[in-house]
């Protein structure tokens, strides 16, 4: 790859001029999530740390020959459980290569170091400073990986779920398609093979479907206390049954139907952001400052996500199945009832299987949410 070569890694400062230190373990672990790109061996990476283990500072510097290690090839196959010389010198080889490291040699090509008092002047070895200065392409370079990985996990997931619909719908049909796709998800393909095989899988999908398009599977009908008005009892059920990841808990006596001309407390079915900010008060304990907008909204989820325990690959295939708005929405309603969820990204998983069926409505939690919270203030 010509990004992991030395002209375009480890020569875009040809002057060294780049101050700076950065955290010597912080830099391998990107640069671990970008070894692809850099056509780097985890064994390769296993020799990288060796050579950091023997910088005693933590911070690396940038400036050249600012971060000289000097260990002799026997310390370092001590430190690498023994691995054999030649292997050594070949990911040694690759280091340099790459432009990760740089050798900085002796007349007589030895390692060593010539100290003054505390000070050491002089020393020859491997230079580990080029790390530090492209410090910016590793770390991008891992971020650019890691959100490709989520992609294809995402279009993993979807390949998978549309195999599944399909297996329901052929009833012993289609077995070539159905075989490829599952072999095609026994190894790692690339994100162009899944989107062939999630269109293919579609297509068989709709063509199998009378009328063209896949049907929506409708729920059985609920005997409601009154045809115009949200019914509590059908929206309290809604948020208990939409998972199987919530932990039992008593039944609460839930109030009668308020008149439909309250909007107060009532969700309709496309609530604005101030409606999901009454439902969801949570969400202002982790973000005070105000969310003005539908974007703040979905960046706020996103941040919340992780420390929820909810996957970005999940969030970002709620986001696919349901929407950004959604999306956001969901994740400030399981906020709101984390005490009782006990796996958030399997309920928001299971929510957006329900977004690609046509039976999801945040409506129904959001209500379930003000009301309860009219319950608390009465209570109070």
């Amino acid at each position: 790859m010509e990004q992991a070569s030395q002209i375009a890694f480890g020569r875009q400062d040809p002057c060294g001029r780049l101050a700076g230190t950065h955290d010597k373990w912080d830099l391998l672990a990107a640069l671990t999530h970008a070894a692809a790109e850099f056509e780097l061996s985890h064994r390769t990476l296993g020799v990288l740390k060796a050579l950091l283990t023997f910088f005693p500072e933590r911070a690396l510097p940038a400036e050249p020959d600012s971060a000289i290690v000097f260990p002799s090839n026997r310390k370092l196959m001590e430190r690498l459980n023994g691995m054999p010389e030649s292997t050594l010198r070949r990911h040694l080889a690759t280091l340099t290569r790459a432009g990760i490291v740089s050798r900085k040699n002796s007349p007589n090509r030895k390692r060593y170091a010539r100290r003054s008092g505390d000070d050491m002047p002089l020393a020859f070895g491997f230079d580990l400073s080029p790390l530090a200065r492209h410090a910016g392409q590793i770390f991008d370079a891992a971020l650019d990986a890691k959100a490709r990985a989520e992609h294809l996990a995402v279009l993993r997931d979807r390949v998978a779920v549309l195999r599944q619909e399909l297996v329901e719908l052929a009833d012993g049909a289609a077995e070539t398609l159905l075989d490829t796709a599952r072999k095609l998800l026994r190894r790692k393909p690339c994100a162009d093979e899944l989107t062939r095989m999630a269109e293919a899988l579609h297509g068989e999908i709709v063509r199998r479907t009378p009328g063209g398009t896949p049907q929506q599977t409708k729920l059985p009908a609920r005997n409601m206390s009154a045809p115009d008005s949200q019914n509590e009892r059908h929206i309290q059920d809604s948020i208990k049954k939409d998972s199987d990841s919530e932990e039992p808990q008593a039944t609460t006596p839930l109030p009668q139907p308020q008149h439909p001309g309250a909007s107060e407390g009532t969700a309709e079915k496309h609530c604005d952001l101030a409606t999901v900010l009454r439902a969801c008060p949570e969400v202002q304990t982790y973000y005070p400052g105000k969310l003005r907008n539908w974007q703040d909204a979905d960046r706020i989820a996103e941040t919340l996500s992780p420390m929820m325990g909810i996957e970005m690959p999940v969030l970002s295939d709620a986001r696919a199945a349901m929407g950004r708005k959604d999306a956001a929405t969901a994740v400030m309603c399981i906020l709101e009832k984390l005490g009782t969820i006990r796996s958030p990204g399997a309920y928001l998983r299971r929510l957006a299987q329900k977004a690609r069926a046509g039976q999801f409505s945040t409506a129904p939690m959001l209500n379930a949410l003000l009301q309860a919270g009219s319950r608390a203030e009465i209570v109070s």
